[in-house]
């Protein structure tokens, strides 16, 4: 398979035009050991969160955080404080939050406080009318989100983490930023031609489609883009949107972009997990984050 290249992942992305990058704070409050802070990023005011430690300081690492689909457009960015059905309790963000890190998220486009936007069909309708793609407008908005936590916490090194349409998103920005030194992604790496064949690719929402991508490439091209840097691969065996034939050629792909560095890429393979977070992934991505921690002296190395 032919190596994708940044620029052209983000020509087939059609993200459409960038957001200014401001952002204001609308509320800020103390929640028991965390401190909560809201956001309105961009010209087009994207809702976002903020969570962090009361005696957090300047320079600690920090996560962009991307929320999940789960045909729930009401949680959205809330998913990081009050969890949802997909992840174990309490949230996971909240226990990597406690655990010194900054941890930031936003609404996507029709979800959470942007669901006066349209639904999702619409709006990945009205994308493809235009040329782009409602995948393209959601990581416009999470580099926008990203370039938000930069101004406002000044983070020693950031990595990106999500779960489901979550993870992919937390693989694209670290495929396109190489200033996020780690991605984690739970629940969704998979190629897309393989799942295609069969039928399992409507499992996903509208907003899963980037055209012209399987022409020389697929989903796993995008992850290895982020080779060499650290990154962690969560998936249940018994998840449909993740089966052995199209996360076995998605793995070969990731695997040979990290011939050179084994040790940096991290596979949990749960042979009896659907499409939830187990106790064991969540033991593992937070022992892959501490890792981070404390290998930041050569991260980017």
């Amino acid at each position: 398979m032919k190596s994708l290249s940044r620029p052209e992942l983000w020509r087939l992305l059609g993200p459409g035009a960038s957001d200014e990058r401001s952002h204001v704070v609308v509320a800020d409050h103390v929640d028991g050991d965390l401190r909560i802070r809201h956001f309105r990023c961009g010209k087009s005011r994207i809702p976002a969160v903020s969570m962090a430690p009361v005696d957090s300081t300047p320079g600690a690492p920090a996560l962009l955080y991307c929320h999940a689909h789960g045909n729930a457009y009401d949680i959205g960015k809330s998913e990081v404080l009050e969890g949802r059905p997909a992840l174990q309790d309490p949230p996971l963000a909240k226990v990597i939050a406690r655990t010194g890190w900054t941890v930031f998220c936003a609404d996507m486009p029709g979800f959470g406080a942007r669901q006066s936007l349209g639904d999702e069909s619409a709006l990945a309708k009205s994308a493809h009318w235009h040329g782009q793609t409602l995948l393209g407008q959601m990581v416009n908005d999470q580099l926008l989100a990203l370039d938000v936590l930069i101004d406002a916490v000044r983070p020693s090194r950031i990595a990106t983490l999500g779960i489901s349409m979550g993870g992919t998103l937390a693989y694209m920005v670290a495929a396109l930023r190489e200033d996020i030194v780690a991605a984690a992604h739970l629940c969704v790496f998979a190629d897309m031609a393989p799942l295609i064949k069969d039928g399992a690719h409507d499992l996903h929402g509208p907003y899963m489609t980037i055209p012209g991508l399987l022409k020389e490439h697929d989903m796993s091209s995008i992850a290895a883009l982020i080779a060499p840097r650290h990154q962690f691969v969560a998936t249940g065996d018994a998840d449909p949107l993740t089966p052995e034939a199209a996360y076995a050629p998605a793995m070969a792909t990731l695997a040979r972009a990290y011939r050179d560095h084994p040790e940096r890429l991290t596979v949990i393979r749960d042979m009896a997990a659907g499409h939830q977070e187990t106790p064991d992934m969540r033991k593992a991505v937070l022992s892959f984050l501490a890792g981070l921690s404390q290998r930041a002296g050569h991260l980017s190395a």
